[in-house]
């Protein structure tokens, strides 16, 4: 099975420690599932404020998508605001939730960000002095890609040669966590019972010591 490949390798040929390994990767997705979705929630709805009020427009996604700095999602919003209308469901919320999280990311580029005005860094009151739109960005695509990467279930148990090592998820966690910081949030309060327990992580570094 071509998608265990990178287990086996980790696991030196053990087949059933390949197995072990592959269901811990599926959970440590799950682990990091709720993470994101309150991230995003807490993310998109800041953004969604600050432009409400900074446009003076309740609808300022559909106007920013037909003629504005988010043109470039046109399609996809306009398709979805289409969605929405013909079944009687529309509202700015609503569509909000529709939108992916790349469109959030898209934001803070270099481009948007200037073309709507460098306003958006005041959604992070918390922020360390010096962060600025290039350092956001950056944080912000890693962890657009890690969220792709849960969504699928892809390993996030691996170092870039291979082998079993936990650095790469627990950074990407690190800087969500500090970003909900900068929004304004406690952690601890916002992701009670919503994070999973650590117990994935310790069952994957007892497996790493088992292989020789």
């Amino acid at each position: 099975m071509p998608r265990l490949g990178k287990y086996l390798r980790a696991c030196k040929g053990n087949k059933q420690k390949t197995l072990r390994l592959y269901r811990y990767n599926i959970k440590l997705c799950q682990r990091y599932y709720g993470l994101l979705s309150i991230f995003e929630i807490v993310f998109r709805n800041a953004i969604n404020d600050h432009f409400k009020k900074q446009l003076s427009d309740s609808d300022w996604l559909v106007s920013q998508g037909a003629n504005g700095f988010l043109i470039k999602y046109r399609d996809t919003i306009l398709t979805e605001h289409r969605k929405l209308t013909v079944s009687g469901k529309y509202s700015n919320d609503r569509l909000l939730s529709t939108l992916s999280f790349g469109v959030w990311t898209f934001l803070f580029s270099r481009k948007c960000f200037r073309s709507s005005g460098k306003t958006l860094l005041q959604i992070f009151p918390a922020k360390p002095f010096g962060m600025n739109q290039g350092n956001i960005y950056r944080d912000l695509d890693e962890i657009r890609i890690f969220r792709n990467r849960v969504a699928h279930h892809e390993p996030l148990c691996f170092d870039r040669n291979g082998d079993i090592d936990l650095t790469y998820a627990n950074k990407i966690q690190d800087i969500i966590r500090n970003y909900l910081i900068y929004l304004g949030y406690e952690p601890k309060l916002l992701l009670y019972g919503v994070e999973q327990p650590s117990y994935v992580l310790e069952k994957i570094q007892e497996l790493k010591k088992t292989i020789k």
